[in-house]
Protein backbone atom coordinates (compact mmCIF):
# COMPACT_ATOMS: atom_id res chain seq x y z
CA UNK A 1 0.00 0.00 0.00
CA UNK A 2 1.17 3.53 -0.72
CA UNK A 3 1.91 6.00 2.10
CA UNK A 4 -1.13 7.98 0.95
CA UNK A 5 -3.41 4.94 1.19
CA UNK A 6 -2.13 4.18 4.67
CA UNK A 7 -2.48 7.78 5.79
CA UNK A 8 -6.10 7.81 4.60
CA UNK A 9 -6.97 5.15 7.21
CA UNK A 10 -4.69 6.51 9.94
CA UNK A 11 -1.58 4.37 9.52
CA UNK A 12 2.09 5.07 8.89
CA UNK A 13 4.83 2.63 7.85
CA UNK A 14 8.54 3.31 8.18
CA UNK A 15 11.20 0.77 7.22
CA UNK A 16 14.82 1.21 8.27
CA UNK A 17 16.85 -1.79 7.14
CA UNK A 18 15.45 -4.91 8.80
CA UNK A 19 13.15 -3.00 11.20
CA UNK A 20 9.65 -1.89 10.20
CA UNK A 21 7.61 0.44 12.40
CA UNK A 22 3.85 0.54 12.02
CA UNK A 23 2.26 3.56 13.69
CA UNK A 24 -1.43 4.08 14.37
CA UNK A 25 -1.63 7.73 13.41
CA UNK A 26 -4.96 9.16 14.55
CA UNK A 27 -3.87 11.00 17.72
CA UNK A 28 -6.88 13.32 17.59
CA UNK A 29 -9.09 10.32 18.48
CA UNK A 30 -6.45 8.52 20.58
CA UNK A 31 -5.64 6.21 17.67
CA UNK A 32 -9.10 4.69 17.61
CA UNK A 33 -9.44 1.89 15.08
CA UNK A 34 -11.80 1.29 12.18
CA UNK A 35 -12.58 -1.63 9.85
CA UNK A 36 -10.75 0.22 7.07
CA UNK A 37 -7.65 0.33 9.28
CA UNK A 38 -7.86 -3.42 9.94
CA UNK A 39 -8.09 -4.21 6.23
CA UNK A 40 -5.16 -1.91 5.54
CA UNK A 41 -3.11 -3.59 8.29
CA UNK A 42 -3.80 -6.95 6.67
CA UNK A 43 -2.57 -5.69 3.31
CA UNK A 44 0.42 -3.97 4.89
CA UNK A 45 1.45 -7.26 6.49
CA UNK A 46 1.17 -9.11 3.21
CA UNK A 47 3.34 -6.56 1.46
CA UNK A 48 6.26 -6.32 3.89
CA UNK A 49 9.67 -6.92 2.30
CA UNK A 50 11.17 -10.34 3.01
CA UNK A 51 14.23 -8.81 4.69
CA UNK A 52 12.18 -7.26 7.52
CA UNK A 53 13.14 -9.10 10.71
CA UNK A 54 11.46 -6.96 13.38
CA UNK A 55 8.11 -5.17 13.28
CA UNK A 56 7.37 -2.54 15.92
CA UNK A 57 3.73 -1.51 16.39
CA UNK A 58 3.00 1.72 18.23
CA UNK A 59 0.63 4.66 18.44
CA UNK A 60 1.24 8.30 17.68
CA UNK A 61 1.13 10.54 20.73
CA UNK A 62 0.41 9.55 24.30
CA UNK A 63 -2.01 6.66 23.66
CA UNK A 64 -1.36 3.34 21.94
CA UNK A 65 -5.01 2.90 20.94
CA UNK A 66 -8.33 3.68 22.58
CA UNK A 67 -9.85 0.72 20.73
CA UNK A 68 -12.72 0.77 18.28
CA UNK A 69 -13.75 4.18 17.01
CA UNK A 70 -17.19 4.64 18.60
CA UNK A 71 -18.41 6.22 15.36
CA UNK A 72 -18.25 2.70 13.92
CA UNK A 73 -21.13 1.75 16.24
CA UNK A 74 -23.31 4.64 15.03
CA UNK A 75 -25.82 3.68 12.31
CA UNK A 76 -25.63 7.22 10.93
CA UNK A 77 -21.91 6.95 10.18
CA UNK A 78 -21.36 7.33 6.45
CA UNK A 79 -18.47 7.30 4.04
CA UNK A 80 -16.85 4.13 5.34
CA UNK A 81 -17.72 0.66 6.52
CA UNK A 82 -18.99 0.54 10.10
CA UNK A 83 -19.15 -2.34 12.53
CA UNK A 84 -22.88 -1.83 13.01
CA UNK A 85 -23.18 -2.40 9.28
CA UNK A 86 -22.54 -6.09 9.95
CA UNK A 87 -26.15 -6.32 11.15
CA UNK A 88 -27.34 -5.97 7.57
CA UNK A 89 -25.48 -9.15 6.60
CA UNK A 90 -26.40 -12.78 7.16
CA UNK A 91 -24.68 -14.54 10.05
CA UNK A 92 -22.35 -16.30 7.63
CA UNK A 93 -21.52 -13.07 5.78
CA UNK A 94 -20.91 -11.17 8.99
CA UNK A 95 -18.60 -13.90 10.31
CA UNK A 96 -16.71 -13.89 6.99
CA UNK A 97 -16.26 -10.12 7.20
CA UNK A 98 -14.95 -10.38 10.77
CA UNK A 99 -12.51 -13.00 9.49
CA UNK A 100 -11.17 -10.37 7.10
CA UNK A 101 -10.85 -7.88 9.96
CA UNK A 102 -8.92 -10.45 12.00
CA UNK A 103 -6.35 -10.61 9.22
CA UNK A 104 -5.22 -7.17 10.33
CA UNK A 105 -4.01 -8.80 13.55
CA UNK A 106 -2.91 -12.33 12.64
CA UNK A 107 -0.07 -11.27 10.32
CA UNK A 108 1.90 -10.10 13.33
CA UNK A 109 2.39 -13.75 14.30
CA UNK A 110 4.26 -14.56 11.06
CA UNK A 111 7.47 -16.47 11.92
CA UNK A 112 9.45 -14.38 9.39
CA UNK A 113 9.87 -11.61 11.97
CA UNK A 114 9.44 -10.78 15.64
CA UNK A 115 6.70 -8.26 16.40
CA UNK A 116 6.94 -5.83 19.32
CA UNK A 117 4.11 -3.72 20.69
CA UNK A 118 5.51 -0.43 22.04
CA UNK A 119 2.73 0.78 24.32
CA UNK A 120 2.24 4.19 25.87
CA UNK A 121 -0.94 5.16 27.68
CA UNK A 122 -4.14 3.26 27.02
CA UNK A 123 -4.49 0.04 25.02
CA UNK A 124 -8.22 -0.56 25.12
CA UNK A 125 -10.33 -3.24 23.44
CA UNK A 126 -9.04 -3.55 19.88
CA UNK A 127 -5.91 -1.73 21.05
CA UNK A 128 -5.33 -4.37 23.72
CA UNK A 129 -5.88 -7.10 21.14
CA UNK A 130 -3.46 -5.48 18.69
CA UNK A 131 -0.80 -5.46 21.41
CA UNK A 132 -1.61 -9.10 22.22
CA UNK A 133 -1.14 -10.01 18.55
CA UNK A 134 2.52 -9.04 18.85
CA UNK A 135 5.13 -11.49 20.09
CA UNK A 136 6.45 -9.09 22.71
CA UNK A 137 5.12 -6.09 24.59
CA UNK A 138 7.31 -3.37 26.09
CA UNK A 139 5.33 -0.67 27.84
CA UNK A 140 5.72 2.72 29.40
CA UNK A 141 5.01 2.90 33.10
CA UNK A 142 1.80 4.80 32.32
CA UNK A 143 0.40 1.99 30.14
CA UNK A 144 -3.08 0.70 30.91
CA UNK A 145 -4.73 -2.31 29.29
CA UNK A 146 -8.45 -3.06 29.28
CA UNK A 147 -10.65 -5.50 27.36
CA UNK A 148 -13.71 -3.24 27.21
CA UNK A 149 -15.85 -5.40 24.94
CA UNK A 150 -17.96 -6.84 27.75
CA UNK A 151 -18.96 -3.33 28.82
CA UNK A 152 -20.47 -2.92 25.34
CA UNK A 153 -22.23 -6.27 25.45
CA UNK A 154 -19.67 -7.78 23.06
CA UNK A 155 -16.81 -10.29 23.16
CA UNK A 156 -13.19 -9.86 22.06
CA UNK A 157 -13.14 -11.01 18.42
CA UNK A 158 -9.88 -9.64 17.01
CA UNK A 159 -7.74 -12.67 17.97
CA UNK A 160 -6.90 -11.51 21.50
CA UNK A 161 -8.46 -14.32 23.56
CA UNK A 162 -5.95 -17.07 22.78
CA UNK A 163 -2.76 -15.09 23.53
CA UNK A 164 -4.34 -13.63 26.64
CA UNK A 165 -5.01 -17.11 28.03
CA UNK A 166 -1.53 -18.23 26.99
CA UNK A 167 0.10 -15.35 28.84
CA UNK A 168 -1.92 -15.09 32.03
CA UNK A 169 -3.91 -18.35 32.30
CA UNK A 170 -7.62 -19.05 31.96
CA UNK A 171 -8.84 -17.70 35.30
CA UNK A 172 -7.03 -14.37 35.06
CA UNK A 173 -7.99 -13.98 31.40
CA UNK A 174 -11.64 -14.57 32.24
CA UNK A 175 -11.50 -12.03 35.05
CA UNK A 176 -9.84 -9.39 32.84
CA UNK A 177 -12.31 -9.88 29.99
CA UNK A 178 -15.50 -10.26 32.03
CA UNK A 179 -14.90 -7.29 34.33
CA UNK A 180 -13.38 -4.99 31.65
CA UNK A 181 -11.10 -3.62 34.37
CA UNK A 182 -7.88 -1.73 33.78
CA UNK A 183 -4.59 -3.62 34.07
CA UNK A 184 -1.81 -1.13 34.88
CA UNK A 185 1.74 -1.46 33.60
CA UNK A 186 3.26 -2.93 36.75
CA UNK A 187 0.60 -5.65 36.93
CA UNK A 188 0.98 -6.34 33.20
CA UNK A 189 4.63 -7.18 33.81
CA UNK A 190 3.89 -9.20 36.93
CA UNK A 191 1.28 -11.44 35.27
CA UNK A 192 3.21 -11.94 32.03
CA UNK A 193 1.44 -9.55 29.66
CA UNK A 194 4.49 -7.34 29.18
CA UNK A 195 8.24 -7.92 29.17
CA UNK A 196 9.03 -4.68 30.95
CA UNK A 197 7.59 -1.36 32.06
CA UNK A 198 9.96 1.57 31.72
CA UNK A 199 9.75 5.35 32.16
CA UNK A 200 7.94 6.93 29.23
CA UNK A 201 11.00 8.86 28.18
CA UNK A 202 13.05 5.66 27.95
CA UNK A 203 10.56 3.60 25.95
CA UNK A 204 11.86 4.41 22.46
CA UNK A 205 15.45 3.61 23.39
CA UNK A 206 14.54 0.37 25.18
CA UNK A 207 12.54 -0.90 22.21
CA UNK A 208 15.31 0.13 19.80
CA UNK A 209 17.83 -1.83 21.87
CA UNK A 210 15.53 -4.86 21.89
CA UNK A 211 15.08 -4.67 18.12
CA UNK A 212 18.84 -4.46 17.66
CA UNK A 213 19.29 -7.58 19.81
CA UNK A 214 16.71 -9.46 17.76
CA UNK A 215 18.39 -8.70 14.45
CA UNK A 216 21.89 -9.48 15.76
CA UNK A 217 21.76 -13.27 15.18
CA UNK A 218 22.42 -14.74 11.74
CA UNK A 219 19.38 -14.33 9.46
CA UNK A 220 17.05 -17.30 9.76
CA UNK A 221 17.84 -18.18 13.38
CA UNK A 222 15.10 -16.14 15.05
CA UNK A 223 12.35 -17.17 12.57
CA UNK A 224 13.22 -20.85 13.07
CA UNK A 225 13.18 -20.34 16.84
CA UNK A 226 9.88 -18.48 16.75
CA UNK A 227 8.31 -21.23 14.65
CA UNK A 228 9.51 -23.85 17.14
CA UNK A 229 8.13 -22.00 20.14
CA UNK A 230 4.78 -21.15 18.55
CA UNK A 231 2.40 -23.94 19.41
CA UNK A 232 4.99 -25.85 21.43
CA UNK A 233 2.58 -26.07 24.37
CA UNK A 234 0.02 -27.82 22.14
CA UNK A 235 2.42 -30.44 20.73
CA UNK A 236 3.56 -33.64 22.36
CA UNK A 237 7.27 -34.11 23.04
CA UNK A 238 7.88 -36.44 20.10
CA UNK A 239 6.41 -33.94 17.65
CA UNK A 240 8.37 -31.07 19.18
CA UNK A 241 11.59 -33.14 19.05
CA UNK A 242 10.98 -33.87 15.38
CA UNK A 243 10.51 -30.19 14.57
CA UNK A 244 13.68 -29.32 16.51
CA UNK A 245 15.70 -31.90 14.56
CA UNK A 246 14.43 -30.70 11.21
CA UNK A 247 15.06 -27.05 12.09
CA UNK A 248 18.56 -27.80 13.31
CA UNK A 249 19.48 -29.62 10.11
CA UNK A 250 18.40 -26.54 8.16
CA UNK A 251 20.50 -24.35 10.44
CA UNK A 252 23.57 -26.59 10.12
CA UNK A 253 23.32 -26.33 6.35
CA UNK A 254 22.79 -22.56 6.44
CA UNK A 255 25.80 -22.05 8.73
CA UNK A 256 27.98 -24.32 6.59
CA UNK A 257 26.95 -22.44 3.46
CA UNK A 258 27.79 -19.13 5.12
CA UNK A 259 31.27 -20.31 6.07
CA UNK A 260 31.85 -21.71 2.60
CA UNK A 261 30.94 -18.48 0.84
Amino acid sequence: MSPEDLAAVGLRLEIEGPVATVTLDRPDVRNAQTPAMWIALRELGRGLPDDVRVVVVTGEGETFSAGLDRAMLDPSTSGQESVVGLLALSDEEAAARIDEFQGGFTWLRDPRFVSIAKVRGYAIGAGFQLALSCDLRVVADDAKFSMKESALGLVPDLTGTKPLVEHVGYARALEICATARVVPADEAVRIGLALAAVPTGDLDAVVADLAASLIAPMPGVVPETKALLQGAADRDLDEQRRLEREAQVRRFRAVAAAFAS
